[in-house]
């Protein structure tokens, strides 16, 4: 098969080539997949740097969230029968997305959506059980909260949009750029603020009702500090990741003074501390996208084909230039690039 593999770690994605590889090798446990789309991460441009948390012995493949198609089931399955047969449509996150082919076990396993295309599943598995688990379990999300969500057209952030809407809250999104507040308003926010505006804050507060503030901050971005500013009493503010680079410092009186809830949501950490909820995330997830108030989240402005295209979109990712989730499609032998 042809893949991106890693036999040392790279300046950045310009690196990266496309290779003959041998197929891999799934483990018992695991599903042997044919992949037709992969999404990019941030964590993926880190990983082939060395500097990320998780870096697998060399060599290694890269890429992590995926869709595609079963070709094999796994040897000593842990459910009989397997829960997905040979031909199967699935999404996930695994190991080695970047290639033709992809191993991976159950639980790192789920059904494409009905109706549902390859290209948007393979940009759900880490973004909406995020954004479902912050809002909804941490948070306690429920109509009529005012709900303000940073970074609102990225990946987390439009999954969150689109969760707040569907719980029947009021969303303000921020975002730093015409399009990318425009795409916000195209996913459900009834109002957009520029956050390169450095009275933005200001600008949060007036639009809720009296000015009181927002009930809860989701923030994958690291702005705890300023969104004290413009949360309501017994408001919630989630932290979720720290896109700005820096691991910010809070004064903690305003959290005080304001009786905030600094909530943290590690959706990765689930399947080691809290396995029974994951089922019960993607349940709720599965009845947004059944009621069709959550939809797919790629980005559309610029089309990324064929695994040589991977380091362009992950060059696209890293330069803040895009919105959503940025996904390549992987055609197969007899599939057409255009």
């Amino acid at each position: 098969m042809r893949g991106i593999q890693i036999t040392q770690y790279v300046k950045g994605p310009k690196e990266l080539q496309v290779t003959e590889l041998p197929d891999p090798t799934p483990r018992p446990d695991q599903y042997l997949i044919e992949v037709h789309a992969a999404a990019t991460n941030f964590f993926d441009i880190l990983q082939i740097q060395g500097k990320y948390q998780y870096q697998p012995p060399f060599p290694w493949v890269s890429g992590a969230e995926f869709s595609g198609i079963v070709l094999a089931t796994p040897s000593t399955p842990t459910t009989s029968p397997p829960k997905f047969p040979v031909g199967s449509r699935v999404f996930g996150a695994s190991q080695g997305a970047y290639a033709a082919r992809v191993s991976a076990a159950e639980h790192e396993l789920l059904p494409v959506p009905a109706g549902w295309s390859f290209t948007d599943a393979a940009g759900l598995f880490v973004t909406a059980p995020t954004s479902y688990g912050a809002l909804v379990l941490r948070a306690g999300i429920k109509a009529g909260d005012w709900v303000l969500v940073h970074a609102a057209a990225g990946g987390v952030g439009l999954a969150a949009v689109q969760v707040a809407k569907a719980f029947g809250a009021t969303v303000i999104a921020t975002a730093g750029s015409p399009r990318k507040l425009e795409v916000a308003r195209q996913y459900g926010a009834d109002f957009v603020v520029d956050y390169r505006d450095a009275g933005w804050p200001d600008q949060v507060k007036k639009l809720t009702p009296k000015g009181r503030g927002v009930d809860i901050v989701y923030d994958p971005v690291g702005v705890v500090d300023k969104s004290t500013k413009c949360v309501a009493w017994n408001g919630r503010i989630l932290v979720v990741g720290f896109a700005a680079g820096q691991i910010e410092k809070v004064a903690m009186n305003k959290v005080l003074l304001k009786n905030i809830s600094l909530v943290g949501i590690h959706w990765g950490a689930y399947a080691r501390f809290e396995k029974e909820t994951i089922p019960v995330v993607w349940q709720g997830i599965a009845r947004l996208i059944e009621q069709g108030t959550f939809r797919g989240t790629v980005f559309t402005d610029k089309e990324f084909v064929g695994l040589e295209k991977i380091p362009d979109a992950l060059l696209a990712l890293g330069g803040r230039e895009t919105w959503g989730k940025v996904v390549v499609k992987i055609p197969q032998s007899g599939e057409s690039k255009l």
